[in-house]
Formats: C-alpha cells, structure tokens, sequence
C-alpha cells in the first residue's frame, strides 16, 4: 500500500444499519411549517410510492452507544414518523460535520428532470406512477417529457446543468435556433433565468427570428417606436457583454488576488493608522471592498 492510499479515509461504514428513529439525535431540527411545503409533500409522495431511495447517513456519538447524530435526511426521518415506522435504514458517516451533507447539494436542473422522465417512461413506467412519486398532476410529467422539444441542441447543452423554470424553455422554443443560441448566452452571461428577463429577451426578438409570429409584437403600454429602441439597446448590450466576457475571468482572479491583499494590508495596525491620519479616503475604499459579502459587491 503506498503512503497517498495508507492516509485515505473511507468515508461510511460498511453496509447500512437499521437504527430506532427514538435514538436519533437531529443537528437541525425541522422548522415546524416543513410540513406544509411543497419540498416535504414531494419527498413523502415518493418515500410512499417507491420506498426510501438514499438512507438518512447518521454519526456515532463518542460514549453514547444508544444515540446517533442525524447528519442529513432529517425530512425523511420525520416522514417515516407521520408513516407509524419505528425504524429506518441508516449509513454510518465517520465525520460528524453536518456541513459536509447540507451544503453540497447537487439541485436537479430542468434538462436534468427531463431526462429523468424520459428514461423512467422508456422503461415502462407509467405516467400516472411519476406523478405520484413526484407529487404531480399527470399533465405536469406530460409536459416535463415534451419539454426540449423545438429546442435546440446547442441551448440544451447551455441550460443543461443550469436552474431555471421550465416556462423559460416555453419561451425559447418561440425563436428561432441561432436566435435562442443568443438568448441561452445572454441568460448565462447575466446569471439570470428568470421567465421576466426571458420575456424581455423574446420582447427583444426581431420577428425575422420568431417561430410563427410575422407580425410586430405589441406590449401593453409600449409604442412602436418604443420597441424599436429597445431592441437597438439589446443589440448594444449584446455587443458589451461580448467584450466583457473576453477578459472577465482575468479581471475576476485580479480582483481575487487584490481583496485577499487588502485584507492582509488592513490586518496591520500600524498602516492602518497610517492611512487613518493621511489618506482616509483610501482607508474607507479598501474597508468597503474587504468588507464586502461577495466580489459582485465589491466590484
């Protein structure tokens, strides 16, 4: 065995173990309105329809041969209590850092769901058995499969990892491809997947790039002349976002470089009384961008 595969760790126990749910110790317990949410209902509709898919994973606790710390599936442990179980299946995590579960979560995209879908019907699952393992109406899942269709390839490789609303892809199916090619970039670009900005994006469509609609589109309370000018703005804003991304990942990794800098600058009393008596100004600009939540702030 070499060093590198002497220091690994595995991760669980072997094997799963069937656990008293009264001897789990939750790190988070549920807020009392869970119930209530969509969240919660879809999960129990399918712990219902197709049984427990992925084990709550629990930790020992040191001196404590009864109770386990509840690390992550604390939804489905309070599912199976409104279900009268006394028991479930549980892995063994040997880290007790709930952290480790709860903030890395991969969310399904809506390709994602998609193709889901599409492969639990090709293999002779019944719409009607989806939808209730999903806790959806049955014209839901229809929708779900036909949801790429007059979409083209190129955007489903754009949007396939991203979360978005399936009203987005209603609303890019009414352009045409190298037209949605465009509106898939500018959503990336913005980080914006919002049915208001695909909208705006579709209002912004020259009816040469529509699918179907010839005619010039008219939005309540906005002229003619009004649309005309938006639509130039979006071309001029298209063209910006171009130069932008050129050199954006260099000037993000500056800023990177920059804040942690400041940061180190800052820490030391002595320049920051410098700067307090001769160039407060300067004080103040560096405070606000070490200060800041995020680099989107701070630019």
């Amino acid at each position: 065995m070499s060093k590198n595969e002497s220091l690994a760790r595995v991760a669980f126990e072997s094997g799963c173990v069937t656990v008293p749910i009264s001897a789990l110790l939750p790190v988070r317990p549920p807020r009392a309105t869970v119930k209530a949410s969509h969240k919660y209902l879809q999960i129990r509709a399918s712990v219902i329809e197709i049984g427990l898919v992925e084990p709550p994973a629990i930790a020992r606790i040191p001196g404590d041969s009864d109770h386990f710390l509840l690390l992550d599936g604390h939804l489905r442990v309070e599912i199976f209590k409104d279900l009268g179980r006394t028991e479930v299946e549980c892995l063994i995590s040997t880290d007790d850092e709930a952290f480790t579960f709860n903030k890395r979560i991969s969310r399904l995209s809506a390709v994602q769901e998609h193709a889901m879908i599409l492969k639990a019907i090709a293999r002779g699952v019944p719409e009607e058995k989806i939808a209730r393992a999903l806790s959806l109406q049955v014209t839901s899942i229809q929708r779900k499969a036909r949801l790429l269709d007059g979409i083209c390839q190129e955007v489903v490789g754009l949007m396939k990892d991203r979360i978005c609303p399936m009203a987005v892809f209603e609303i890019l199916k009414r352009m045409k491809p190298l037209r949605q090619i465009e509106a898939a970039e500018l959503m990336i670009v913005a980080n914006n997947y919002s049915v208001g900005y695909a909208t705006a994006l579709l209002a912004g469509t020259p009816a040469n790039e529509l699918v179907g609609e010839v005619k010039p589109k008219k939005l309540k309370g906005v002229s003619p002349e009004a649309m005309a000018r938006m639509e130039k703005e979006l071309a001029r804003l298209q063209e910006s976002i171009a130069d932008i991304q050129d050199t954006y990942g260099k000037e993000h990794l500056q800023l990177t470089v920059v804040r942690g800098y400041l940061t180190k600058l800052l820490g030391n009393s002595k320049i920051v009384r410098y700067l307090l008596q001769h160039r407060p100004e300067y004080l103040e600009e560096f405070q606000v961008i070490t200060d800041a939540l995020s680099l989107d702030h701070a630019a």
